[in-house]
């Protein structure tokens, strides 16, 4: 009996498992065995390999042939052992060294003619490879680009399964990562500026505000006004994302299935549809667990348009990630932890027909109409958005201006100057924005800002939760960082509490 040996990565979530795919040859009558709890997409690979191996002008052994996906107790999904089982047969029958996949992981999908295709999760996958000790992996031609993004990594691109046996067995030089795939630049694309937005001056000072310490913002009012103008503005004004950060996010969006040639920088920006699935929207799936909208905005913008539309499941899903910054996903198979530190923006208007507010027709909801329509977004969700701001329509003569509106540029030096200013008060605390820091930490280690006796009264005239007082000093704080001031004075926490209540404050 003779054996072979490959490395493969079972994925749950971002986390990664090595899998140790041994396969042996002799002992029964031809057939092919796979063990060690494959899924169905995984127990067909039997056949897939055999029929590539046969493509590529190789021997499938005529004998009985076990695989075993080691750890056996873990539940493997996806077709992406398929390269491990060939390679692990192919060496157990002498086409190449068994030394070849001591320390090799083989990620990636055969064809029937022997190609090898992308998969989704080659990011996360090479990670937790990296991290587990190994130091060469073979992937797919066309995501070389992707796998190279992990540092200290020598990586394998191959297109054909006879092309990484030619490779292995040292007839052949591997092809130079250089080459993988050139990407044609991109065309030039207008760059959407907080400039385009004519007048709103209230609105912009609370995109502002939630821009520089990452708070979640509801904006509400009539259609036209500018809420979804404001909502595709904000990630311009937030600064670009550190080195951990940035492969965090890239890993979330490779194993959602999208093409990565580069690690991803700039803040990202999801904005589902509210007929989306919830599972879409949360995350999860039947077999292999997906992240969905909120876990892409990782790091970056969530962005709710019309949000009473959307299911009452994704709202009430909405509590936990805006607490903890993640999201687990649980199936019968097992569960799954995706991260999900996004900044919440809900936009809706003030009635179902939208003109209850408008300069126009006059608005021809009930009362009852209007009020379920807006509990639809329950107290709970509300109570932990920091700032609510109302939209109205612009007059004609602001339309008409022509006069000089700041741009995202502008804007965006005053967030980053705040955010930095952040950084060095809270420097080593753990939190680096004002949206993040707890409230015992809030009231015990910073100190309290003037004019707390506005929040004694709003709270004795129930108008102020626990939860909302934690709320408005932080706002508080933001503000006070963008007016460059030690510690937020009385004008701050009253600007702070108007946003908290939805109040038109000036900018």
């Amino acid at each position: 009996m003779s054996t072979g040996t490959a490395w493969s990565v079972a994925l749950t979530g971002l986390v990664g498992q090595m899998v140790e795919v041994e396969a042996a040859i002799g002992g029964g009558l031809p057939r092919t065995v796979l063990v060690g709890l494959p899924d169905t997409a995984l127990y067909e690979a039997r056949d897939r390999c055999k029929v590539a191996v046969a493509s590529s002008g190789l021997s499938w052994p005529a004998h009985l042939v076990t695989i075993n996906l080691s750890p056996a107790s873990v539940p493997k999904f996806g077709s992406h052992h398929d390269l491990g089982i060939a390679m692990a047969v192919l060496s157990a029958a002498g086409a190449i060294p068994e030394a070849a996949g001591l320390r090799t992981v083989c990620f990636g999908e055969l064809g029937l003619d022997g190609r090898v295709r992308s998969v989704p999760g080659i990011l996360p996958a090479m990670i937790a490879a990296h991290e587990a000790g190994f130091r060469r992996a073979v992937v797919p031609w066309g995501q070389v680009r992707e796998a190279c993004l992990v540092d200290d990594l020598s990586v394998i691109g191959v297109s054909t399964l006879a092309e990484l046996v030619a490779v292995l067995a040292g007839r052949a030089e591997p092809r130079p990562v250089a080459g993988a795939e050139p990407t044609a630049p991109e065309a030039p694309a207008h760059r959407k500026d907080l400039a385009d937005v004519a007048g709103q001056a209230g609105a912009r000072f609370a995109l502002e505000v939630a821009a520089a310490g990452r708070h979640h913002l509801y904006l509400h009012g009539p259609p036209g006004v500018g809420k979804t103008m404001l909502a595709e503005r904000l990630p311009g004004l937030l600064p670009e994302l550190n080195r951990a950060e940035s492969l965090e996010v890239s890993a979330l969006h490779s194993l959602a299935g999208q093409a990565l040639t580069g690690l991803i920088e700039r803040p990202p920006y999801t904005d589902p549809h509210h007929s989306s699935s919830p599972a879409s929207i949360i995350g999860g799936g039947s077999r292999v667990l997906r992240p969905g909208s909120m876990s892409l905005a990782h790091r970056g913008v969530l962005f709710l348009d019309e949000a009473p539309e959307f299911n009452p499941r994704v709202l009430e899903a909405l509590r936990v990630p805006l607490e903890s910054g993640a999201l687990t996903v649980g199936r019968a198979h097992g569960r799954a932890q995706f991260p999900a530190r996004f900044q919440l923006v809900m936009a809706a208007n003030p009635c179902p027909c939208g003109r209850k507010d408008s300069r126009g027709a006059a608005c021809t909801c009930t009362p009852s109409a209007i009020r379920r329509y807006q509990q639809r977004i329950s107290g709970p969700i509300l109570d932990r958005i920091d700032i609510q701001q109302q939209l109205v329509p612009l007059s004609r003569a602001v339309l008409r201006s022509t006069g000089t509106v700041e741009s995202s540029a502008v804007v965006a030096d005053r967030v980053a100057e705040a955010r930095q200013r952040q950084h060095r008060r809270l420097a080593g605390s753990g939190w680096t924005t004002n949206g993040e820091v707890s409230g015992p930490y809030l009231r015990t280690h910073l100190p309290l800002p003037e004019g707390l006796d506005l929040l004694d009264s709003a709270v004795t005239r129930g108008l102020l939760s626990p939860r909302g007082v934690d709320k408005v000093i932080r706002v508080a704080w933001s503000i006070g960082d963008l007016a460059g001031v030690d510690v937020p004075g009385r004008e701050h926490v009253a600007t702070a509490l108007g946003m908290r209540h939805g109040v038109q404050v000036p900018g």
